[in-house]
């Protein structure tokens, strides 16, 4: 560990600095192995390192850079209060209000990124490239490292079975997003594009 925001990770006896989020630090144990996905900034002056969890948090990491005003502090600011299934429900909602939660994102940053990310599908990763296998900086537990995994999943289909049916994308990402917020737990994919469907006739 070196700070409150970043994690120093020894791979084959050469130590790397990684700017992380809370939520990924929050996960690590020192001494024990890890396995990170690491996007990579390179500037004139400093190349920087930033870890997640999970393929899902560093595509979504690079997706809200894509709005305007919005910078790499910001961005994992916002993947430490939502999951990547939790940001793709508030962009289809347009909501506003969950972005503004995040440290640093003010109300006209949140709506902007609400407004810009709306109607969009959660950005294709790069699939499982885990940059670093160490023996020290720190293990994700089971648990935290698989929040919002199996959510997102299950949106996505739902998504892609209302496309199938004729459903225009951004119409099926509102409609999945306001029956997902129906239930208390994932539910199963055919009641969830049930819900959508009636969401839809609303």
């Amino acid at each position: 560990m070196a700070g409150m925001d970043e994690a120093i990770i020894d791979c084959a006896g050469v130590g790397y600095l990684l700017q992380c989020g809370s939520r990924t630090l929050g996960a690590l144990t020192e001494g024990q192995p890890t396995r990170l996905h690491v996007e990579t900034h390179v500037r004139e002056q400093a190349i920087t390192l930033y870890g997640f969890h999970s393929e899902e948090e560093r595509a979504w990491f690079v997706r809200l850079q894509t709005v305007q005003g919005v910078g790499p502090k910001a961005a994992l600011a916002i993947l430490d209060i939502l999951t990547p299934g939790e940001i793709l429900s508030a962009a289809s909602l347009e909501d506003k209000t969950a972005f503004a939660r995040a440290k640093g994102v003010g109300p006209k940053s949140a709506s902007r990124i609400a407004i810009e990310l709306s109607g969009k599908p959660a950005p294709t990763g790069r699939g499982f490239q885990p940059a670093f296998t160490a023996p020290s900086g720190g293990v994700p537990n089971a648990a935290a490292r698989n929040e919002g995994l199996s959510d997102m999943q299950l949106r996505n289909d739902a998504v892609s079975a209302l496309a199938n049916l004729g459903i225009g994308q951004s119409d099926a990402l509102r409609a999945v997003a306001q029956a997902y917020n129906t239930f208390s737990d994932d539910p199963p994919l055919d009641a969830l594009v049930k819900a959508a469907f009636k969401e839809l006739g609303n």
